[in-house]
């Protein structure tokens, strides 16, 4: 079966709505997501960091968020966007591989 990279960040973008469950069906074992602090690697640790990211945003963070580009190229996508006044400018970074997010780079500024 194929999967595009576009259904793949429209899932991942839906699942933030949805909870930790739905943005951990995006992830294999294989997953890798590298911040500006720290390197997760699997299920268990890429749960602990969307948890803790996730169960730190404010209730009105998700009408905050502006995409700015989303740029789908094969397998990889770009994502630039900000949620103003906690996130002035954040980029994702994502590698898909059948259906899942393989890798996975997070960059934000604090606002």
């Amino acid at each position: 079966m194929s999967y595009s990279t576009q259904a793949v960040v429209e899932h991942h973008l839906q699942a933030f709505n949805e909870g930790i469950d739905s943005i951990m069906e995006d992830f294999i074992e294989e997953s890798v997501v590298i911040t500006k602090d720290a390197t997760y690697r699997g299920i268990a640790e890429i749960h602990a960091f969307f948890t803790e990211l996730v169960n730190g945003l404010p209730e009105d963070f998700e009408d905050a968020v502006i995409m700015r580009r989303q740029e789908v190229q094969g397998e990889v996508a770009f994502l630039l966007w900000d949620a103003k006044p906690w996130f002035t400018f954040c980029t994702d970074t994502l590698v898909t591989r059948n259906g899942k997010i393989l890798y996975h780079n997070f960059a934000a500024q604090a606002g």
